[in-house]
């Protein structure tokens, strides 16, 4: 499911794919018969296999000025780019990824699992870059689940809220730094990325922003919810006024909101693919710029590499320093 989004964002994508058991190579120990491989966005049976062949995902491909975060929920991605950089992270982890100049890179979900399902559900943001940061270049961060800090409030009744602030500031829950080119990382800019998990009943406020701002909330999980006494069904987004607070009212399930903020860049946008530009012709120098360079060339065997089975979760930064989370 995709969602419109407002200046600073571009563009935000739900993906949950109830993948079966895998098989040796890691793709689906089920028939790949009738569907479009290489272009597999119907949700047959639940899944997709996207641009992928053997393995679902998304093989190597192009980004330039603007970055993506992305919060995989469930099982694992697998992330190669022409950075050299690689990681397998799943689980409530984040990658964000400053394309700026150019970067390719590859997001391939290895079903490691041969004796039971590998579902997998994630969160695809792209945060748009200014005019002045258009060509920095490229950074590669992970932000591990638990270094993602979350704050929990209980209503007079006892029900729970959790806030997972994965960028911005919620009272003194404060998320982990934001790359240091990304619109995220500027005081002033309000952007906030968080997910809100209401218990069944819960009421929560949801405090005010700054005023200026784009807010988005976006409810993709449960079946009945109330923002600012307003029934809303279930796979809604909504469009808030930053400047007041709202009262979230949960029905009688478990709830799950997106809510995506920021001050906008205000500059023209154009985009043609995967690069989002200010002009047409800085699109078209970005379409010259990788077919005479690659944007560096792509380092991997094939595009659409996989790690080893066995390979935990983990990241090797462009440096060729690895980290594992705690």
């Amino acid at each position: 499911m995709q969602w419109p989004t407002p200046d600073p964002f571009l563009f935000c994508v739900h993906h949950d794919d109830k993948y079966p058991a895998g098989n040796a190579r890691m793709g689906p120990s089920a028939s790949l018969s009738g569907r479009q491989l290489g272009q597999d966005f119907a949700g047959r049976d639940g899944w997709n296999m996207y641009h992928g062949t053997v393995v679902p995902g998304f093989p190597q491909h192009p980004h330039r000025g603007f970055e993506t975060v992305t919060i995989v929920r469930s099982g694992l991605l697998d992330h190669s780019d022409s950075l050299g950089a690689a990681a397998r992270f799943g689980g409530g982890d984040v990658q964000w990824l400053t394309a700026g100049a150019g970067v390719l890179h590859s997001e391939m979900f290895p079903l490691l699992h041969s004796d039971k399902p590998n579902p997998v559900e994630l969160f695809q943001i792209w945060l748009n870059l200014p005019r002045e940061d258009k060509l920095v270049a490229p950074h590669f961060s992970m932000l591990w689940n638990h270094v993602i800090p979350k704050h929990v409030a209980r209503d007079e009744a006892g029900r729970t809220t959790e806030v997972t602030v994965v960028a911005g500031r919620l009272g003194d829950v404060k998320a982990p730094p934001s790359p240091p080119k990304s619109w995220a990382s500027r005081a002033d800019a309000d952007v906030a990325i968080w997910t809100l998990k209401l218990a069944p009943g819960a009421r929560w406020t949801l405090p005010a922003a700054a005023r200026g701002s784009n807010r988005m909330l976006y409810f993709f999980q449960g079946s009945g919810l109330r923002v600012a006494g307003r029934a809303i069904p279930p796979s809604h987004g909504l469009e808030l006024r930053a400047e007041l607070d709202v009262e979230l009212e949960n029905g009688a399930d478990v709830a799950e909101l997106l809510l995506l903020q920021g001050r906008p860049i205000n500059e023209p946008v154009v985009q043609y693919g995967p690069f989002v530009m200010n002009s047409r012709q800085e699109i078209q120098q970005a379409f010259a710029e990788y077919q005479r360079t690659g944007f560096g060339g792509w380092p991997w065997p094939s595009d659409d590499p996989v790690h080893a089975r066995e390979e935990g979760r983990f990241a090797r930064h462009a440096d060729g320093h690895i980290e594992r989370p705690a």
